[in-house]
C-alpha cells in the first residue's frame, strides 16, 4: 500500500477558528516566567497572582489587554470549543453560575495557572472535562 500525502496538505495554514491568538503564544511565555510566584488573593504581578491576575498580567505584557476577573475576561473573549483549542487560549472552570477560575492553555491538555492560596504559579494538566475555552482576539 502507497500512502500519497499532498506537501500542501501537510502545510496547509489553520482555519481562522482554529488560528492561535496573536497574543497566546506570548502570553504562554508569560506565565511560564512566572513559574513559581506565590498566589495571593487579588494580586496582578509581577511577583505574586491569583488566577485571573496572572492572564491580565500574561495578557497585558503581550500587547492584550484583558478584564480584571474570571468571569469578566470570560464575556470579554471569544467563545471557542474544545476542538478549537491553541496554546494561548483561556481556561474556564465554572463555579455554580460564575467562572472560579481560569488558566492559559499551555497545550497537550495542561495550563499555566496560579491554583489557589499556600501553591505557586505552576503547569498543570486540565483535571476535568467540565470547563469552556475563549480566546483573546
Amino acid at each position: 500500500m502507497i500512502l500519497v500525502i499532498s506537501v500542501t496538505a501537510l502545510f496547509a495554514p489553520a482555519s481562522p477558528a482554529q488560528a492561535a491568538s496573536p497574543y497566546g503564544t506570548k502570553a504562554v511565555a508569560v506565565a511560564a516566567s512566572k513559574k513559581g510566584a506565590p498566589y495571593v488573593y487579588g494580586a496582578t504581578g509581577p511577583r505574586e497572582f491569583d488566577c485571573s491576575g496572572l492572564t491580565l498580567y500574561a495578557f497585558r505584557k503581550a500587547g492584550r489587554p484583558l478584564p480584571r476577573t474570571a468571569d469578566a475576561q470570560y464575556e470579554n473573549t471569544q467563545h471557542i470549543s474544545r476542538s478549537q483549542r491553541t496554546p494561548g487560549d483561556l481556561v474556564f472552570f465554572p463555579n455554580g453560575g460564575t467562572m472560579g477560575h481560569v488558566g492559559i492553555y499551555a497545550g497537550q491538555d495542561k495550563i499555566w495557572h496560579a491554583p489557589k492560596p499556600g501553591t505557586r504559579v505552576r503547569l498543570e494538566r486540565i483535571w476535568t472535562d467540565s470547563v469552556h475555552y475563549s480566546r483573546a482576539n
